[in-house]
């Protein structure tokens, strides 16, 4: 299959060119630290019960499946059970994007929330095997702009949701749709999802963060209308930084979030980690420390004092033996990533190494924070897969990644220090092959601690798995999230 990438610089963006036609791709402005981080991936035409999907899944449900000699259903695995498969027209979407999960303190109701192209989508997943559909919270600003990224974060009963989706008439997007997520308790079918609050002095966001310790949202790649963090003013048009994260108190009031700081000084942040700090830089322990994926670094911040963060260190990769410099566009882009545990070491996502060639397998960049003013990587860890990787998260010494074509994989990370993982779980959610294209599993969420995993598939749709899979190292501190 041929699906060349799609450069959308930011004039393209401010002209808002509407595309059609295009098959799923993902490319990021080549340009960087100016950029808008527009991306070039539209959905996929909608889709019906009984098709197949991209990437050879049949569009029907599917539960309790057994992986067995190494297959479970139509999907290749190693250790991961499917427990539901939920094709995209049972959730009224035609396109997934990120995922997040809420386990109710009071009833124990464990919800998965998928950012889509039509909404927001919520499935109740407590009983795996029986995963039930709770409803859409509809998009802001409805059509074809920006709906494909979307990011999902929660914080004690309460959901924060971003897209890029705007309109570029008017300047207008769907801000941060605030969800109090009580409203599903009882629910056993389809309600109308409602939002109780939004965040309007931004237009539209990228991704989202949150420290559950502080109760700090960080809102990343919002580049309109913030005046109080204004970097650049056009005639009618207020600019934040171009991207860089804005910081929101959730802890005071959980549905009325409150700007305490701007993170501007490194441009365009594309994700982030905040963490109240434990690890082995003694100077740094106890201070909310954030690990930006800043497109082509990676940049430390100490942001304990929220109206004036600090960069301690920006560190880039790319002169690296095993990552080669070479002409034409750049072969990468600093994506996201997670530090482990205890803190000591972060594993880094390039979304664009791969593609163009900077390597030749999927890579995952390990990085030693025993000093966070000079980190530096042990290794980029091959396993011999051509995928591209996209997000990951760690519980209990464990990555969860997921990669496009190559579904999710499951690594162990006690060998971080030899700059080594080890596979030992996998689920391809994506059985047609391996190709390094831009369709596939987009999203992960292991951290409701049943051995439940979430996995969006972008064209395909949610995937309920339990995974089977157990690191060699003792358990992990829990600071996961």
């Amino acid at each position: 299959m041929n699906r060349l990438p799609k450069l959308l610089l930011a004039v393209a963006f401010a002209m808002g060119l509407v595309l059609s036609g295009l098959s799923p791709v993902s490319a990021h402005d080549p340009n960087h630290k100016e950029s808008t981080a527009l991306k070039g991936r539209l959905k996929t035409s909608n889709i019906e019960l009984g098709d197949i999907a991209l990437g050879g899944v049949p569009q029907v449900p599917m539960s309790d499946v057994w992986c067995e000699d190494g297959m479970a259903w139509v999907f290749p695995c190693h250790k991961v059970d499917l427990d539901a498969f939920i094709p995209l027209p049972l959730m009224e979407s035609s396109f997934l994007n990120d995922v997040w999960g809420w386990e109710d303190p009071d009833t124990g109701m464990q919800l998965a929330i998928a950012g889509s192209f039509d909404g927001t989508v919520f499935v109740d997943v407590t009983d795996g095997k029986n995963p039930v559909y709770l409803g859409t919270l509809d998009p802001v600003v409805p059509g074809d702009f920006g709906n494909i990224w979307g990011d999902v974060r929660v914080y004690d009963n309460t959901a924060y949701i971003g897209t890029e989706a705007i309109d570029m008439a008017n300047f207008d997007g769907n801000g941060i749709q605030v969800v109090d997520l009580t409203q599903f308790r009882g629910a056993t079918g389809p309600i109308e999802v409602a939002e109780r609050e939004r965040i309007k002095d931004v237009t539209n966001s990228h991704n989202l963060s949150l420290n559950v310790d502080t109760g700090r949202l960080y809102v990343m790649g919002s580049t309109w209308a913030l005046a109080a963090c204004a970097a650049i003013n056009d005639p009618g048009v207020i600019r934040n930084g171009n991207g860089g994260a804005l910081i929101y108190d959730v802890a005071s009031d959980p549905m009325d979030p409150q700007l305490i700081g701007c993170m501007l000084e490194d441009g365009y942040t594309h994700d982030m980690q905040c963490v109240i700090y434990d690890g082995p830089d003694v100077e740094h322990r106890g201070k909310e420390i954030c690990i930006g994926s800043n497109e082509d670094t990676v940049t430390i911040y100490d942001a304990t004092d929220a109206a004036s963060p600090q960069i301690l260190s920006i560190l880039d990769y790319q002169t690296l033996p095993f990552n080669p410099p070479g002409g034409g566009p750049p072969n990468y882009y600093t994506h996201q990533g997670w530090l482990s545990e205890d803190h000591q070491f972060f594993f880094l996502g390039d979304e664009l190494d791969e593609y163009f060639g900077g390597n030749e397998e999927r890579s995952t960049y390990i990085w030693d924070m025993t000093d966070l003013d000079n980190a530096f990587v042990i290794n980029a860890y091959t396993d011999g897969n051509e995928s591209i990787d996209h997000n990951m998260f760690i519980l209990d010494s464990l990555l969860y990644q997921a990669n496009y074509t190559d579904g999710l994989s499951i690594y162990d990370t006690w060998k971080a220090d030899q700059g080594r993982m080890k596979l030992r779980g996998h689920f391809d959610i994506y059985p047609d092959d391996d190709s390094t294209i831009f369709a596939g599993s987009w999203g992960v969420y292991p951290y409701f601690g049943d051995g439940k995993v979430i996995v969006t598939g972008s064209e395909q749709g949610l995937f309920v798995l339990d995974s089977r899979a157990k690191s060699s190292a003792p358990q992990g501190k829990g600071k996961g999230k």
